[in-house]
Order: C-alpha cells, then sequence, then structure tokens
C-alpha cells in the first residue's frame, strides 16, 4: 500500500526478491496539469509495469473493497507512504501490517518527517519499519537504520536517500517476518517529542524575524516541495536556496528589509544578520538564480 515515488523502491525491491506480490493499494488518479489529465500514482505505475493487479478505494471501509481485499487473502501487508488505516483493514493479515516510516520512531511522527527533521536542524534522522496499531505512528518497531543530515542537505536529496534506504528496511522485515524472528520493541514515550504535522502554504512563510541558521535551515526543509516563500513588492517568490551573508551594518534596517545592486545579489535582513537568496521562483514564472532573473527584471 503506497502512492508516491517513495514508495516505489520498496515495491521494486520486493518483486526483485521474488517475493509474492498479489496486489497493489494505492490513490485513485489524479487530475493533473494544465489540462487536469486523469494520472496514475507512481505506485500503480510500477505495479502495471510489472503486471500486479491494483487496487484504487476512495473508501478503505467500503464493503466491497473489503471483500476484495479479503479475497486476495494476504498473509502480509507493507505500507510505505499511503494514507491512515482502519482497524478492520490493518489487522486483516495473519502477519499483521508493517509500515515504513521516515524517521527514527518516536521522533518526528507524522505526515512530513523529512521537512522537519532538517527544518529543526537536526544532524540525524533514519527510517523505522513497525506494526500498525490503532494511533499512528506508535506500534512496536521492529528495525531502525539512521542517516545523517549533512550541512546542504535539501528535503530533496534526504528524501532520495531515505527512500532507498527505506527500500533495505522493507526488504529486511519482510525476511525477519518470513523467518518468524521479528523484533518489536515498544517506542520510548518518555522522550521529549518532536513532531511532524502536515505541511500546508501558510506554513511555509518565511519569519524573517528569526536568526539566519534557522531561516536557513526552513528553507533548506521546504526545498524543493512545497518551497519556503516570502514576499518582495508585493510579488510572491518561492525561495529555493539561500546562503548567510555579510550585509551593510545599518542598525536601523528592520528584518525582513532588503538590499540589492539589482545585478547580482538579494539580501535580506534577519534577526540577527542578513541571508542572500540564491535561486527562487517569481509567482508565474520559472525557478531561477538571482542573477538570471536580474537580467530583464528589478527589484
Amino acid at each position: 500500500m503506497g502512492t508516491p515515488e517513495f514508495a516505489v523502491p520498496s515495491l521494486e525491491i520486493l518483486i526483485q526478491k521474488k517475493f509474492n506480490v498479489i496486489a497493489v493499494i494505492t490513490a485513485p488518479d489524479k487530475p493533473q496539469g494544465r489540462g487536469q489529465k486523469l494520472t496514475a500514482s507512481p505506485v500503480k505505475e510500477c505495479a502495471l509495469r510489472h503486471n500486479i493487479p491494483v487496487l484504487q478505494p476512495t473508501n478503505l471501509k467500503s464493503p466491497e473493497f473489503l471483500e476484495e481485499l479479503k479475497n486476495y487473502q494476504a498473509n502480509l501487508q507493507v505500507v510505505v507512504a499511503f494514507r491512515m488505516l482502519p482497524e478492520v483493514v490493518w489487522a486483516m493479515p495473519a502477519l499483521g501490517t508493517f509500515n515504513l516510516h521516515a524517521s527514527l520512531l518516536p521522533q518526528y511522527r507524522g505526515a512530513a518527517p523529512i521537512n522537519w527533521a532538517i527544518i529543526n536542524g537536526e544532524r540525524e534522522t533514519g527510517v523505522t519499519t513497525f506494526f500498525l496499531t490503532h494511533e499512528i505512528d506508535t506500534g512496536k518497531v521492529i528495525f531502525q537504520e539512521k542517516e545523517a543530515i549533512h550541512e546542504d542537505d535539501d528535503a530533496g536529496k534526504l528524501y532520495e536517500r531515505l527512500m532507498y534506504k527505506g527500500a533495505g528496511l522493507v526488504l529486511k522485515t519482510v525476511k525477519a517476518i518470513e523467518a518468524g524472528n521479528v523484533p518489536s520493541q515498544a517506542q520510548n514515550e518518555s522522550s521529549t517529542l518532536k513532531h511532524a504535522p502536515k505541511i500546508f502554504k501558510e506554513t511555509c512563510e518565511i519569519n524573517w524575524n528569526r536568526p539566519s541558521e534557522q531561516i536557513g535551515n526552513f528553507v533548506r526543509g521546504l526545498s524543493p516541495y512545497p518551497a519556503a516563500w516570502t514576499t518582495l513588492n508585493n510579488t510572491i517568490f518561492k525561495i529555493f536556496q539561500v546562503q548567510s551573508a555579510v550585509g551593510n551594518r545599518q542598525s536601523s534596517v528592520n528584518s525582513g528589509e532588503y538590499q540589492t545592486d539589482n545585478k547580482t545579489f538579494l539580501q535580506v535582513k534577519t534577526q540577527d544578520g542578513w541571508i542572500s537568496i540564491l535561486e527562487f521562483q517569481p509567482e508565474g514564472k520559472k525557478k531561477m538564480s538571482v542573477e538570471e532573473y536580474f537580467r530583464g527584471n528589478k527589484i
């Protein structure tokens, strides 16, 4: 069970290793692009390439879907980047249902663990497999693997590494379950938990009244998607890459005010210094470097 690109390597590795994947459950096709053409999820495309039956329920509790799922007689269900399952679904297989989560649980439970780990300035994250239970992301941990977060990582780079590391962990978990040798340990609820709630457009607005380092992490954690944004001269700009800068030291400059030569640099005042914007996307235009923008525009 999965939908985005993140789930594809996990499906591919199980097929390559000759596990009997009898069906794939994914989200219904969605209209995309200017023509709003119905588009299959990456997981559906992968399943069709391998001639695996695909189920796309809109309602996970509908009697028709539950009957169809039961008829497959799966003894194990694997969930990677899918929606919340009702108990009637996750409790169906004899060997249970496990999920791959892109953090070191219990830290960063929720919909956006990769983004929040970078936004919060973490130096390390990882992937976890765990058995599903009633409360989201709280089941018994099977395996975990750590992954360093580098200073130049953005959410896109870390997503890519965790996607493949996660696929390896899914394979290791399925093999352990097959062998009847499954470690499972309750999550440590006593630690101070950091959460990873779903990110909305308003979450992504840059607050220039914060320290430069925090703003840098915020931009990295939302790049390339959904992207941090700010408003300059009544135009919304998505911001993809920034770096700390030495601006002029006028004490009268307020956070959020900017300076530019309209040729090579654009710097914005933060709580404790200046940040250079290196790559952005003005509303209605493509992503570009600041220098490219200034060849035909001014701020």
